[in-house]
């Protein structure tokens, strides 16, 4: 063989292998093969969440699930966050901007856990994952991941910090740490939520406060000394009643609802400990607070004409969602470019026996596929991500994890969520919040057009009090 020959064989393997090299450094860089790399893995983390079912603040597997993965992969881990044993932070990196990504993991009580597509009756003190934290959760830890391995392949500066925050559902974990000050040195922070729809819109929500009020009276004989006693339910139904009058008589975008949580154990007894638990929102916090006052007043009158003693504790309270119009129109891109999600011939028959239990549903079957236009939308639910929103800013996506017209909080977002329905919405989520990131590190100037917003939207004169006060996080809150 020549030494022509001999040169051309050298030259064309250093190509090949420069080739090859090149296309592997590639592959290592980019940012949807990195999430495929740990798709079976977080899969599994959120079905297990799924199983475990924790309510908020009794997420200990949960948490400790995420945080053992995240430890795996190289993250620091800081526990006990706000002085709440499941509260966590988990950080990678170095450097500007700092990027955080919120995680929940709390489950509901009242629901049964289970992926049939018929209603399943529950047991007492059931809970199962009817908003879908262990997506959540799971996601947001998934896509910490992916990310962190992005910032490491392209030799990019950047600080991935995952949040694990306990307790959304009426218990404001993140208020406690946002009061604290765990977000003050983040430049901006993603989440996401699962839903029957997909969109990135800015968003706005209700704000709310809620409180248990108990009332004491005297223990008598119902029949032979009904004088002798002094009943805690007479001042608790006394309570309800003033306050649903008062419906007539506050902004039609209030909301008020209760349930009472002691009443007596037998009708032979007056009973004497009796307990309402009321949450009070609407989308404004001053009207917030101006209408549980009068909350207060009607348990002072209640008591009052009952011959009762009454107190109350507040038990959370959370502002309204600040939107970023400059981050969502960034994420909105990202989900755009990234389409809605097909269900196989198996998904499309379960997701229709779903939707035929559904009353009123908002949506249809084939919704799921596509990505609703961005515009200014309300929800009137509630979320503790609405106090960090006003200090850093923020961005959220919805993700159709649930069939489409499922309402949160129902047997049938628990169902969904635990089959590849869920799992399908779970990793477009990732996906969203991947690119959005690698967006905003790319070009920090993002960061900071957002920050200029967010000064501009809250004020000058803003200055951050919890509605919850300074209450110590109710750890005991779903006991």
């Amino acid at each position: 063989m020549g030494d022509g020959m001999n040169k051309f064989i050298y030259r064309s393997g250093l190509w090949l292998g420069f080739l090859f090299l090149s296309l592997n450094s590639y592959a290592e860089r980019n940012l949807e093969k990195l999430i495929n790399n740990h798709q079976s893995q977080f899969e599994d983390i959120a079905l297990k969440i799924w199983d475990y079912a924790e309510v908020g603040y009794q997420e200990y597997k949960s948490s400790d699930l995420l945080k053992r993965k995240l430890s795996e992969e190289g993250f620091a881990i800081k526990s006990n966050i706000a002085n709440i044993p499941t509260a966590f932070v988990a950080e990678y990196g170095e450097g500007l901007p700092v990027i955080a990504i919120l995680g929940e993991f709390d489950a509901l009580p009242g629901v049964a856990q289970s992926s049939s597509p018929f209603r399943e009756s529950y047991k007492d003190n059931a809970a199962g994952h009817a908003c879908g934290h262990h997506l959540f959760g799971a996601g947001s830890a998934w896509a910490s991941v992916a990310i962190k391995e992005w910032l490491i392949a392209n030799n990019q500066k950047g600080t991935i910090r995952f949040y694990g925050t306990p307790a959304e559902e009426g218990g404001s974990g993140k208020v406690y740490m946002a009061r604290e000050g765990i977000f003050n040195d983040v430049d901006v922070i993603l989440h996401w939520h699962p839903g029957s729809v997909s969109h990135a819109s800015p968003r706005t929500s209700n704000s709310n406060k809620s409180a248990k009020f108990s009332f004491k009276g005297i223990s008598a004989h119902a029949a032979s000394a009904p004088h002798k006693g002094r009943s805690a339910l007479d001042g608790v139904e006394s309570m309800n009643m003033m306050v649903n009058m008062m419906r007539e008589h506050v902004p039609q975008e209030s909301r008020i609802h209760y349930v009472i949580t002691k009443g007596g154990l037998a009708p032979n007894v007056i009973p004497d400990d009796a307990e309402v638990y009321y949450y009070v929102r609407h989308p404004k916090r001053q009207m917030v607070e101006k209408l549980f006052d009068r909350v207060v007043k009607a348990a002072e009158g209640a008591a009052l004409g009952t011959e009762t003693d009454m107190t109350f504790e507040v038990m959370h309270g959370n502002y309204s969602l600040m939107p970023n119009d400059t981050l969502q129109k960034v994420m909105q891109e990202k989900l755009v470019n990234l389409g809605g999600i097909t269900y196989s011939q198996e998904e499309r028959e379960y997701a229709q026996k779903i939707h035929e239990t559904l009353l009123n549903p908002s949506a249809e079957i084939g919704d799921q596929e596509n990505i609703l236009p961005y515009k200014l939308r309300h929800g009137y639910g509630s979320t503790d991500v609405g106090d960090v929103s006003w200090l850093v800013p923020t961005a959220g996506a919805r993700i159709a994890t649930w069939v489409p017209g499922t309402s949160a909080h129902s047997w049938q977002a628990v169902a969904a969520g635990g089959t590849s329905i869920g799992l399908k919405g779970l990793k477009l989520a990732v996906q969203v919040l991947s690119e959005t990131a690698k967006e905003i590190y790319l070009n920090p100037s993002i960061a900071s057009a957002a920050k200029k917003e967010l000064a501009r939207e809250v004020g000058m004169d803003f200055n951050y009090v919890p509605l919850l006060g300074d209450r110590e996080p109710p750890l005991d809150y779903r006991n």
